[in-house]
């Protein structure tokens, strides 16, 4: 049986990219918040993603969406992010809000809108080759509200004929990840509304083509460590974005509405080699923080998936394999729960302290006077946001 300091090493190899967008207002389709502190630039919302980073050790890297952090210079910000002890991540493209896009993207009828989004698309890898990030991230709203608005064949070409074009754009280093979604805003049908037809399309691409897994976007009841594990057992799973729903895609803090979830996805990337250094699965966040303080929000979130991960690392794995081969339904059940129930955070708390971090990030945050700091010196210009 594992210990905590047998597998407290493993733990370090454990790092969590936030997104820019988390640190400004977001809302619900009937209102956007505004709230004090939030950034007006993107280097304000790299100095928040750092202060995560300061407090927790947990997230080293931050993931961009363009247009929304746009700048002229990312070479400048590049080296903005690296005195700040970070690294610029994922470059996430933005197909979804242009009014061109109504209908779809790089599955429009018009051939003139389907090159636009390209066009968008490869000006993203441009920026990776500035910002030095391997990921481009795809995820497309494109979709159908009613039967017949269009032939649903065509539009899987078109994605296929978009895509590959992005993809023979790519560095050696770099990689096109698909992102899916099983509705909104498309209501009739998406266009890569699950796991198996992103695998799909990347796999037609090449080995650098690969599938990206937002928890929230699974219909009830959906098996998601199951498509943890197909997916790492395919070679395809290129990366996460935790979050946490109750009804839909809810972009809550991760581990909020079920932390026996996360546990579980976590005991299959472990299974399935996810959190080996050379997997190449990044663990990123995919949250908005609508009335609840935008790091904080984000401190809690690395730390929960930390303090999952260090639990489905206690699993037994010897005592489970046992049980399996006699067939002891019960006792195989008993040994994932006994893990999951294991309280590691006063563990992990001594953890931080050994390797010079504080021991709860949270209160250290709140005893910083980091969050009256920005709310006092953000006051005036635009505040950042999802439009």
């Amino acid at each position: 049986m594992s210990t905590f300091e047998s597998v407290s090493g493993r733990l370090a190899e454990l790092a969590i990219e936030v997104p820019s967008w988390a640190y400004g207002n977001s809302g619900t389709r009937f209102k956007v918040f505004g709230s004090p502190g939030t950034p007006r630039t993107v280097q304000e919302k790299v100095d928040d993603a750092a202060a995560v980073h300061r407090f927790t050790g947990l997230a080293p890297t931050v993931a961009l969406h363009i247009p929304w952090d746009m700048v002229d210079d990312f070479s400048e910000l590049r080296a903005y992010a690296q005195a700040r002890g970070l690294a610029l991540g994922t470059v996430n493209s933005n197909t979804f809000q242009d009014d061109d896009y109504r209908l779809g993207s790089l599955t429009h009828a018009d051939p003139a809108i389907r090159r636009k989004a390209v066009e968008h698309n490869l000006r993203c890898v441009d920026i990776m080759d500035e910002t030095g990030s391997r990921d481009l991230k795809v995820w497309l709203a494109d979709g159908t509200n009613y039967p017949g608005q269009g032939d649903i064949r065509a539009r899987q070409d078109w994605l296929a004929e978009g895509l590959a074009a992005i993809y023979e754009r790519l560095g050696d280093e770099q990689r096109l990840v698909l992102e899916y979604k099983f509705f909104e805003p498309a209501f009739y049908h998406t266009d890569v509304p699950d796991w198996g037809t992103s695998y799909v399309q990347v796999s037609a691409l090449g080995e650098r083509a690969m599938v990206c897994l937002d928890t929230g976007h699974h219909a009830p009841g959906t098996n998601i460590e199951f498509i943890v594990a197909q997916l790492l057992r395919l070679g395809r799973l290129g990366s996460f974005d935790f979050n946490s729903r109750f009804y839909a895609d809810d972009d809550l803090i991760v581990g909020a509405a079920d932390p026996f979830q996360l546990f579980r996805i976590m005991v299959e990337v472990i299974r399935g080699g996810g959190l080996d250094p050379d997997s190449g699965v990044a663990f990123m966040l995919d949250q908005c923080h609508n009335i609840e303080d935008k790091v904080p929000g984000q401190i809690r979130s690395v730390l929960n998936v930390q303090e999952m991960t260090a639990r489905a690392l206690l699993l037994d794995t010897e005592a489970l394999e046992t049980a399996r081969r006699e067939g002891d339904v019960l006792a195989a059940n008993a040994v994932y729960m006994d893990a999951f129930y294991t309280d590691v955070r006063g563990r992990l708390a001594r953890w931080r302290e050994e390797r010079g971090l504080p021991a709860d990030p949270m209160k250290a945050y709140r005893d910083s006077g980091y969050q009256q700091q920005i709310e006092a010196d953000r006051v005036g210009g635009a505040q950042a946001g999802w439009s």
